[in-house]
């Protein structure tokens, strides 16, 4: 990786290129640790920077990725170039941040996020039949096929050998979807009852909200305190949408995308 480091005077310290390697890194800043402050882009490698700095207790910031448009506006773009920019940023108080999320809830919370992605897999093949269903102008299932008692007999309701094929790979597919979550839903639930049990049962006890939505909001806010204000939650959780406006005229929104889409 580049490495940009401000001295006391302000000035940035000649990069040099080294592995994304520990050791080399603490040699690489061995003089400078007594004012040393590391800020990095939000990328998906940032895991082990943060917990290598926690462990060398280095201050570290964690750069937001989408508002750090200083970085991808200019001329000419390379690593140096980003990490100079990086550097200044945070030297005058201009870096967006983001949060840092704890060690020891990450990985429980990455997988709870990639259950999502399992769900999705699983709605997909039931549409699936739902739509097949539908092409072959099939009376409607008189229950939901969501629920695997209610997927008993449907293959036999589908004419000829190659279709019923087809519904019976999805329904053997949406089988083993159901084993795969139900693991992982009992393995996230021991985990929470682990990591923060109060906040997971007080969750549990306000009505409308169920095991996955507590999981959900226990691992994705982690702390409220964070959020200063309203306002700033709702905007992290992309409720609301950022106005444009120039001279009294409102040009739409923007930063739609910015937030936690979890």
């Amino acid at each position: 990786m580049y490495l940009r480091i401000l001295d006391t005077e302000g000035k940035i310290v000649p990069h040099r290129n080294m592995k994304a390697c520990p050791d080399a890194f603490l040699k690489a800043v061995a003089p400078y640790r007594d004012d040393l402050v590391v800020a990095v882009e939000c990328i998906f490698t940032w895991y082990w920077l943060a917990d290598l700095y926690a462990n060398e207790k280095i201050p570290f910031v964690l750069g937001h990725a989408l508002y750090m448009k200083a970085i991808h506006g200019s001329k000419a773009k390379n690593d140096k170039i980003d990490a100079h920019k990086i550097a200044t940023l945070l030297q005058g108080g201009m870096l967006p941040q983001a949060y840092v999320y704890p060690h020891e809830m990450r990985a429980t919370r990455d997988l709870l996020r990639r259950r999502i992605h399992l769900m999705h897999k699983r709605a997909k093949l039931l549409a699936h039949i739902q739509n097949t269903n539908s092409q072959y102008n099939l009376d409607p299932f008189e229950k939901k096929i969501a629920y695997k008692t209610n997927r008993t007999n449907i293959v036999e309701q589908f004419p000829g050998p190659s279709v019923q094929q087809s519904m019976q790979m999805n329904v053997s597919l949406i089988n083993h979807y159901d084993r795969l979550l139900t693991e992982t839903e009992l393995f996230l639930v021991r985990h929470a009852k682990t990591d923060d049990a109060n906040t997971f049962h007080l969750l549990r006890s306000v009505p409308g909200i169920g095991k996955i939505l507590a999981l959900v909001i226990l691992y994705e806010i982690h702390d409220i305190r964070r959020f200063p204000r309203v306002q700033e939650f709702l905007s992290y959780s992309r409720l609301v949408k950022c106005a444009k406006e120039s001279a009294g005229k409102r040009y739409g929104t923007s930063g739609n995308k910015i937030g936690n889409a979890y």
